[in-house]
């Protein structure tokens, strides 16, 4: 082949035996099961087109790091802690190093992490971060998998059952007694799957919802005297759903100082259930993510596009992993 021709692809090798790409990138990188036959049909395909597997193309040419950029909002907030440790865990089984990066919330400080991880050559990048409109993840000429985020519609997704998580949280604290119930949150609109679970309950029964928002990256100080203001400013609160379990301590807190009794008078319910809130505050009622499964599913799709570069992001599915979530009935219910 001359240096003019075109190199053969993953999804030439796919095409000439006649399997998709995503069973080529199994074949030849040992990950998940191919039968005997479709094994020795890519073997033959790959012998006869002479393709060189993308992460030895890569080493050849210096350009493979084993390097994973991981981008959260704050290592403070307890579930990001441990979704870093649990994605750095994934990496690792696999050889993979990881860059954590921390935007603080601050999409400037976002775009900086961007620029810094493509300067160091990852292999691909994880991002968590809650920025908007930061950029166009999908211009990247690298892989990107995103954890509870939207980033693009071409970008693979994995998440927990926010909907599900909400509305039963929700739906709980109906079912205890609760007639004013309110949602403490970071932010309103459509991507807030949690926002909707706990509206889709509250108007099956026929009670207006009541959001109180405070931006997630407001200092802790600040958010905390922000969401004891906002839950004076509302006496007919009788209990909270918070979308995260610093929130939901806050407003526990706020309702023990005035007085009320936990749950007879004020029920609280959170989320996240990390293992460190479980163990610190183990009365307090919450929904629980699955935070190592979400980190090995998307270190398994990062990992799995590092492996199939040479195709295009459009003809690598985009897909949308929702994991269960688990309700914790604590004490505050």
């Amino acid at each position: 082949m001359s240096s003019s021709e075109r190199k053969p692809t993953l999804a030439d090798v796919a095409s000439r035996a006649g399997v998709s790409p995503t069973t080529v990138s199994r074949a030849l990188n040992g990950r998940g099961y191919v039968s005997r036959a479709m094994q020795e049909r890519i073997d033959e395909a790959v012998t006869e087109l002479g393709y060189l597997t993308n992460h030895t193309a890569r080493t050849l040419r210096g350009k493979a790091t084993q390097t994973v950029g991981l981008i959260i909002p704050t290592l403070a907030m307890p579930f990001f802690g441990e979704l870093a440790v649990a994605v750095e865990n994934a990496l690792a089984k696999r050889d993979y190093r990881m860059l954590v990066c921390n935007s603080l919330g601050k999409p400037e400080r976002e775009k900086e992490y961007l620029d810094l991880l493509l300067g160091q050559h990852v292999d691909g990048i994880i991002s968590s971060a809650h920025n908007e409109n930061v950029c166009d993840y999908s211009t990247l000429d690298l892989p990107v998998v995103s954890i509870d985020r939207n980033l693009h519609p071409s970008i693979p997704i994995v998440r927990c059952d926010n909907y599900d998580g909400a509305r039963q949280a929700t739906q709980l604290l109906l079912d205890r007694g609760a007639r004013r119930p309110a949602l403490l949150t970071s932010r309103m609109g459509p991507h807030n799957l949690r926002e909707k679970g706990y509206r889709h309950v509250l108007e099956q029964a026929g009670i207006e919802p009541l959001v109180m928002t405070v931006s997630f990256n407001t200092p802790q100080r600040v958010l905390t005297e922000t969401i004891r203001r906002e839950l004076d400013t509302h006496p007919e609160v009788d209990s909270v759903f918070a979308t995260d379990d610093l929130r939901a301590a806050t407003a526990y807190e706020w309702a023990l100082q005035h007085g009320f009794e936990i749950p007879d008078d004020f029920k609280v319910i959170g989320f996240d259930g990390t293992f460190a809130m479980r163990q610190a505050m183990p009365w307090l009622s919450t929904v629980i993510q699955p935070i190592n499964q979400m980190a090995q599913h998307a270190v398994e799709l990062l990992v799995e596009q590092v492996d199939c570069l040479d195709l295009q992001r459009d003809q690598f599915p985009a897909d949308i992993i929702e994991l269960p979530v688990k309700l914790y009935r604590g004490r505050t219910v």
